[in-house]
């Protein structure tokens, strides 16, 4: 099978590696509650646009497209919630909005003009997307929802939240937020990784009749997780790869003995280990990102097997590029210290491995 890119890719990731190259180093995450002139760099280019079909106003880009942005961003440890803040709420817009909706609220998103979150993990259920207590009410003159929601990532730069909720006919609804609704309170955050998280409590919070997408919204919502989950695997075979290159290069400098470290045949051998690990993640990411467009109990099963590879090869690098580096990998001023927090944290966004695990092996004994 051929995995070369196109030649349109080439020049997508030529123009995207020396976007980030360019960029200065910011090991820390932004608080900016608006979208930055990186952001506005995204657009420009096309990159907001690119994961949607050319009918919504985007341009029609591939899961691989996908993938060369997020492996790009993992490799420049970009902060910018592209997942958070465009690809999942993004997603659930071109799936289940109206025309009225898409024109408020996607097209918007798609030129950089604001951001969006999606709010859908729950401390009670973990990652089980369907099972929230999160309850909308239909009322005479629009919706109540009532409930809380947990590690809502890219919250303190969205104008507004997308939010899932169990409705009174059993349905999954899927909810537009305004953080200026009455009865809405954000507890903000930092994750290891220093990424911006919230927890949110809905106490009787009034919504229009209009808010809600869609209506069962089941089906739009595991789409929009699968694309996140594929595009997080790219970020993090992106990253990884880092890891590894300034782990080399750290052992080719360092010296012990008046020889440098590379040339232990011990460290040779856990090196070549930590490589193996990330061409073996790659080629998980890209089934992942080759199966998005499969049906959906395949794509989620391909997936899922996807992240949960990735997910241990991402703790492995993390751990083994720390232990080479010794004391000074786990300083601030080291970046691969940062990049290994955030491969840490890559494992637990949007289902970590032991979830993923078990549910493949639900599905192997379905079967």
């Amino acid at each position: 099978m051929d995995f070369s890119y196109s030649d349109e890719q080439r020049m997508l990731a030529d123009t995207l590696e020396r976007l980030v190259t360019d960029r200065e180093w910011n090991g820390n995450a932004t608080t900016q509650t608006a979208p930055s002139g990186l952001w506005q760099t995204f657009a420009e280019l096309g990159l907001l646009q690119l994961p949607f079909n050319e009918e919504d106003g985007g341009l029609g880009g591939s899961g691989i497209d996908v993938m060369i942005v997020m492996q790009a961003l993992g490799r420049g440890l970009v902060r910018e919630p592209y997942v958070a803040g465009l690809l999942l709420p993004g997603t659930l817009l071109a799936r289940l909005a109206n025309s009225a909706q898409r024109e408020r609220w996607l097209a918007p998103l798609m030129v950089g003009e604001h951001r969006l979150a999606l709010a859908w993990q729950e401390t009670a259920v973990r990652y089980d997307a369907h099972g929230v207590t999160t309850h909308a009410r239909r009322q005479a003159d629009g919706w109540l929802l009532e409930g809380a929601k947990h590690l809502v990532l890219g919250a303190n730069s969205a104008e507004a939240i997308l939010v899932t909720a169990r409705v009174d006919d059993g349905t999954l609804g899927v909810f537009v937020v305004p953080e200026t609704s009455n009865g809405f309170e954000r507890r903000d955050y930092a994750t290891l990784d220093g990424q911006v998280a919230c927890d949110i409590s809905l106490e009787g919070v009034a919504l229009p009749h209009d808010a809600r997408l869609g209506e069962d919204a089941a089906g739009a919502l595991d789409a929009a997780l699968a694309l996140g989950r594929a595009a997080l695997c790219a970020e993090a075979v992106g990253a990884m790869r880092v890891a590894c290159e300034q782990t080399l290069a750290y052992l080719k400098e360092r010296r012990q003995f008046g020889t440098p470290l590379a040339s232990f045949q011990v460290l040779q051998h856990r090196m070549v280990d930590m490589h193996l690990n990330v061409e073996q993640a790659h080629s998980m990411a890209i089934l992942a990102a080759a199966s998005l467009e499969r049906p959906a109990d395949e794509r989620d099963y391909r997936i899922a097997a996807a992240k949960a590879y990735c997910g241990e090869a991402a703790r492995f690098v993390a751990e083994q590029a720390i232990q080479l580096h010794g004391a000074m990998g786990m300083t601030e001023e080291c970046h691969v210290s940062h990049y290994a927090k955030h491969l840490i944290m890559f494992d637990h966004h949007l289902g970590d491995t032991d979830h993923h695990l078990e549910f493949i092996s639900d599905r192997l004994s379905a079967a």
